[in-house]
C-alpha cells in the first residue's frame, strides 16, 4: 500500500480533489470529517471538550463559534483542546488502514501535514494550490468569515510557497475543474506505475 499525503491551506481546494481521488475509486481518510463526526450529535469527544471548555456543546453537537471563542488567542487552550481531537483522529486513521489493507493506494486528507508532523505517516505528499487571489476569494466567500479569522488561520498554517516545496507532488486547482481532475488521474497514473503496476 501506497499512503499519500494530501494537504494543502486553507481555500486551495483540498476537499474537492479529494472528492476527485474517491471517483477514481481511491480510499480516502479525510482528517476534517472524522473531527466533526467525533464532535457532532452524539459524537464521543463531546464530554470531554465539555469539561475543557464548559459551554461548547449542546445536543446538536459542538458549538463551533463558542469553541473558536474559547480558544482564539490563547495557545494554551489550542493545544489543550488538540490534546483531546488528535489522539482521536489518529486513532480512526488507523482503523482506516487497516480496513483498506488491500488497497495499492489510499489517500490520508490532513490539511496540517506539515504543521503536525503528519508527513511522517505517508509514503508521498500530494500540495494542493492555487493562487494567492483565488485562495482569498474562496475563503472569505465562506458563512462568517473576517478578514482576522482568515489571517489568524493562515498564521498557524505553512505558507503555499514551503508546502510546495516540500511536497513529492503538486496538484493546481486555480484553473478549471476539468484540469483538475486530468491533474488527480495523472498522479494516480503515476503512483501506480511507480509501484511496477
Amino acid at each position: 500500500m501506497m499512503r499519500l499525503g494530501l494537504t494543502g491551506s486553507i481555500g486551495m481546494g483540498k476537499s474537492t480533489v479529494a472528492a476527485m481521488f474517491r471517483e477514481a475509486g481511491v480510499p480516502v481518510f479525510d482528517a476534517d470529517a472524522e473531527v466533526h463526526r467525533l464532535q457532532g450529535p452524539g459524537g464521543a469527544l463531546l464530554p470531554e471538550i465539555e469539561a475543557a471548555f464548559p459551554g461548547t456543546t449542546g445536543p446538536a453537537g459542538l458549538n463551533r463559534a463558542a469553541l473558536r471563542q474559547a480558544v482564539f488567542g490563547d495557545d494554551g487552550a489550542l493545544a489543550r483542546l488538540e490534546g483531546i481531537v488528535h489522539p482521536a483522529v489518529a486513532a480512526a486513521r488507523e482503523a482506516f488502514l487497516a480496513a483498506h489493507a488491500d488497497a495499492p493506494l489510499v489517500v490520508l486528507d490532513v490539511p496540517l501535514l506539515f504543521e503536525k508532523a503528519g508527513w511522517r505517516g505517508v509514503d508521498r505528499i500530494a500540495v494542493v494550490s492555487a493562487p494567492p487571489e483565488v485562495q482569498r476569494a474562496r475563503v472569505l466567500a465562506r458563512p462568517g468569515m473576517t478578514e482576522a479569522a482568515f489571517a489568524a488561520i493562515l498564521s498557524r498554517q505553512m505558507p503555499d510557497a514551503e508546502k510546495r516545496a516540500r511536497a513529492d507532488h503538486v496538484i493546481p486547482t486555480g484553473d478549471s475543474l476539468d484540469e483538475t481532475r486530468a491533474a488527480v488521474r495523472d498522479l494516480i497514473a503515476c503512483l501506480a506505475s511507480s509501484q511496477g503496476r
